[in-house]
Order: structure tokens, then C-alpha cells, then sequence
């Protein structure tokens, strides 16, 4: 391998962090045929403690939670961090220091895999924050991508099942309905593509049964951080706050 680079996970929800990390070891994998890939290390502190400042509005100090996780992943090595939870960068966005490590911005490798794949109207699925935030539009926008929610009341089921079942490991037929439900409603209103930006929606809704094209963003930012671990992309140059297109 070229110039190996220590990838850190700053992880913020725990099925998320839990496919990423798996996804880019068995990126390794796919590419070599071997149990090899560049060193990589999980900071999680639980996120059930930023609970109450995600329901307050109060970013800033969810922020100052993944700051510290950002600091631990350098002391440990690493060069580079990735957080695969999407709402979690209405956090990272917000301005502050600089974090202590360069990181890749999920919204823009999913916009730019969607930009790649010709897509022109992507459908948004997320946590309510995620889906009434300004992380997506902006990256989205940035490509000349249109973008399409589910309508209020489905932001509420979707949003439901993520917090009472998703990230409790639970996942329900009936739920997997609902999703596939919705998303079809989308792909009526013209979508070409579906993004997946909750990181736990991908261990329910799977590309074999989507209505639509999915854009999986915990896998697409493992692909990502591999391809800059193993030096086939350069390092981010993103330390937090707003980013610049």
C-alpha cells in the first residue's frame, strides 16, 4: 500500500459507528483479499449524553462533546477523522476551534457520489434534525442536486422509528413498511435516488428492496476514508465549522 494513514472514528450514535468501522475493514478486504487495512481508531463518548442539548437546540455543546472525542482520536494516532452521523455535523458545522484533526464531511461524499451517479432530485431520510437542517440543502445545492423530504407527518414516523427501535438495535417488518412506503411516495414526486442519512436506516432498508437508487452514507464514508487511509485520495483539510464549497 502507498502511504498508510491512521483513520479515526469519531463515532456519535452506536449502530452507525458500529457498520462504519465494520464497512472499512471489509473494504480492506475487498480490495486486497487479505484481513489488512490502515490502522483505525473509535472514540465514543454515548450520545445519549448530547440528548438533552440536541432537544435544546444547543449545538455548541454537542460540539464541544465531539471536540473531545476529536482530541482523544489525535492522541492516539490518528491523521485523519470521519464522524458517520449525519446530524451530528449540524454540531461540527457550528463555528469554534479548529478540530484537532482534519475531517471528511459526510454530506459531501454522499452529494458527491450522487453528483457522480448522474442523479438530479435525491430524496433526504433521516432523524428530524437531519431532514429540517441545513447540512444536506447545502451540500446538495453546492451540486446542483435538487432535493426532496417526506412530507411533515412522515418526518415524524421516520424520526420515531430511528429513536425507539434504529438505534436500539431493533428493527420491525412493520418499520421496514413504513420506509419503503415513504421512499415510494418520493420516487411518485419525481426522486431519482433515495440518500440514506440516518446511519442505522442502511440495516433496514437495503438497495435489493429500495423503490429507489440509495445513496447508503455509512458505507460510502467508509469507502472514503479508506481511499484517503491507503493515500488514493489526500487528507481533508476540513477542521469543523462551516464548510466551504
Amino acid at each position: 500500500m502507498r502511504n498508510m494513514h491512521h483513520f479515526g472514528i469519531l463515532a456519535h450514535s452506536t449502530g452507525g459507528a458500529a457498520l462504519n468501522f465494520l464497512a472499512y475493514c471489509e473494504e480492506g478486504f475487498k480490495r486486497t483479499g487479505r484481513h489488512e487495512h490502515p490502522d483505525v481508531t473509535l472514540d465514543y463518548i454515548a450520545f445519549g449524553h448530547s440528548m438533552a442539548a440536541w432537544d435544546s437546540g444547543d449545538h455548541d455543546a454537542v460540539r464541544r462533546t465531539l471536540a473531545v472525542s476529536v482530541d482523544r482520536l489525535a492522541r492516539a494516532g490518528a491523521a485523519f477523522f470521519a464522524c458517520p452521523d449525519n446530524t451530528a455535523h449540524m454540531a461540527l458545522e457550528r463555528p469554534g476551534p479548529d478540530l484537532a484533526l482534519p475531517g471528511l464531511h459526510i454530506a459531501d461524499v454522499v452529494a458527491d457520489q450522487a453528483a457522480r451517479d448522474g442523479h438530479k432530485r435525491v430524496a433526504v431520510l433521516g432523524t428530524k434534525y437531519t431532514m429540517d437542517g441545513p447540512v444536506y440543502p447545502r451540500a446538495l445545492a453546492a451540486r446542483r442536486i435538487a432535493m426532496e423530504l417526506p412530507e411533515p407527518e412522515d418526518r415524524e414516523v421516520l424520526n420515531r422509528i430511528i429513536f425507539d427501535e434504529l438505534v436500539r438495535g431493533v428493527l420491525t417488518e412493520a418499520s421496514r413498511q413504513e420506509y419503503l412506503r415513504v421512499i415510494t411516495g418520493l420516487a411518485e414526486r419525481g426522486c431519482d435516488a433515495v440518500a440514506l442519512v440516518c446511519t442505522e436506516i442502511p440495516l433496514l432498508i437495503t438497495p435489493e428492496i429500495s423503490p429507489l437508487p440509495t445513496l447508503d452514507s455509512t458505507r460510502l464514508l467508509a469507502r472514503a476514508a479508506y481511499e484517503v487511509a491507503v493515500g488514493e485520495q489526500p487528507l481533508p483539510t476540513w477542521h469543523g465549522g462551516p464548510p466551504t464549497d
